[in-house]
C-alpha cells in the first residue's frame, strides 16, 4: 500500500490509465485536474514507460489533490479564462476522480470541479465536456436591480433555474412563478419548457433570466408587445404574439372611470391588445427557420415550401 493507505502505485497507475479511456457520454460528469499535481503523479506511479526511476519515492510524493492553479483569485468553483486540455488541466471521469480523491484526499478549501458532458455541432453530433459553463444573470420582478449571477451547463433544464432562483428569492413552492429569458435591450421571451435543457433553449452566456409570479383570477392576459411608459408594470417587456405575459390588475391599469381619460384608457388598453412588434416578430420568424430540422436528401424541398 502507498503513503495514506492508498493503493499501491502499480494498482494506481493501471486503474486510473484504464479510466482514462472511458467515453463520453451525454450528461455524465468529469473532473478537472491541475496538470502540475497530475504530473506529479504520474512520476509518482511510474506512469510513463520512460519515467520510473522515481516510481514510489516519497521525494515525489503529490500530496492531497490540488487545483489552485486552474482556480480564479477567491473564487473555489470559477476557472481562469483560455485553459487549454492537457496543457492545463486533465479530465477525469468520475469514477477516477473518486479513486484519486480516496487515496490522496483534496487540498483544504477547495471544491470539486465537475462539469457535463453535452452533445455538440448541427448536423454532425459529438460529446464534449462542458469546460466552461454559462454564466446567467438571475432577478425577479420585485426588484430588478438586485441580479444575482449563477453558473450553469448547457445540460442543466429550465426547471433547474427556475429552482435555483425560487432558492435565491425566498419563493415558496406552492406560489406560482414563470420565468422569461431577455433577449434585446427590452425584449423578453417565455421560457415555458420546464424539461428542456439551457442548450436547445438558447439560452447564452450573460443572459437575463426574469422570474415573475403566477396570475390569479381577475389578472389581464395580453398578447402584445407591452412598455411602461403605457402600462405600470415592473420591466419594459415585448413578448412574442405566440405567447401571453400576465400584467397584474392594478389600479394605474385600468381604465378611468368617467372623464377625458376614459376613453382614452379604453383605446390604449385596446392597442395593446392588438399591437405586435415588427422588430419582435422578425427575430422570433429568424429563430424559428433556425430551428426548423434539415429536410432529408430523398425529400422534396417543395413539401417544406
Amino acid at each position: 500500500m502507498a503513503e495514506g493507505g492508498a493503493a499501491d502505485v502499480e494498482t494506481q497507475r493501471g486503474e486510473i490509465a484504464s479510466l482514462l479511456k472511458t467515453p463520453l457520454r451525454r450528461a455524465d460528469t468529469w473532473y478537472l485536474v491541475d496538470s502540475r499535481w497530475f504530473k506529479q503523479w504520474k512520476k509518482y506511479v511510474g506512469f510513463d514507460s520512460w519515467d520510473k526511476y522515481q516510481m514510489g519515492d516519497q521525494n515525489v510524493y503529490p500530496g492531497p489533490v490540488d487545483n489552485s492553479g486552474l482556480l480564479k483569485d477567491g473564487d473555489v468553483l470559477g476557472i481562469k479564462e483560455h485553459l487549454i486540455d492537457e496543457l492545463d488541466y486533465i479530465l477525469l471521469p468520475a469514477d477516477g476522480w473518486n479513486k484519486l480523491l480516496s487515496w490522496y484526499g483534496l487540498k483544504d478549501g477547495q471544491e470539486p470541479i465537475a462539469r457535463k458532458v453535452v452533445e455538440q455541432g448541427m448536423f454532425v453530433k459529438h460529446c464534449k465536456v462542458e469546460v466552461y459553463l454559462t454564466e446567467l444573470k438571475l432577478c425577479d420582478d420585485s426588484n430588478m436591480d438586485n441580479v444575482v449571477t449563477r453558473r450553469f451547463s448547457k445540460a442543466d433544464t429550465i426547471d433547474t433555474i427556475e429552482q435555483e432562483m425560487r432558492k435565491l428569492f425566498s419563493i415558496p413552492d406552492e406560489k406560482e412563478t414563470r420565468l422569461w429569458n431577455k433577449y434585446m435591450s427590452n425584449t423578453f421571451e417565455p421560457l415555458n419548457k420546464p424539461d428542456s435543457t439551457i442548450q436547445d433553449a438558447g439560452l447564452y452566456q450573460g443572459q437575463t433570466c426574469l422570474l415573475c409570479p403566477g396570475c390569479p383570477l381577475g389578472h389581464i392576459w395580453v398578447s402584445c408587445c407591452t412598455t411602461r411608459s403605457y402600462l405600470n408594470i415592473c420591466p419594459e417587456i415585448c413578448v412574442s404574439p405566440y405567447s401571453k405575459l400576465c400584467l397584474t390588475s392594478a389600479p394605474s391599469m385600468t381604465p378611468s372611470k368617467g372623464g377625458i381619460w376614459e376613453d382614452f384608457d379604453f383605446r390604449v388598453l385596446s392597442a395593446q391588445q392588438q399591437q405586435q412588434s415588427g422588430s419582435c416578430d422578425s427575430i422570433i420568424e429568424i429563430r424559428h427557420y433556425a430551428e426548423e430540422k434539415v429536410v432529408p436528401r430523398n425529400q422534396d424541398p417543395f413539401v417544406w415550401w
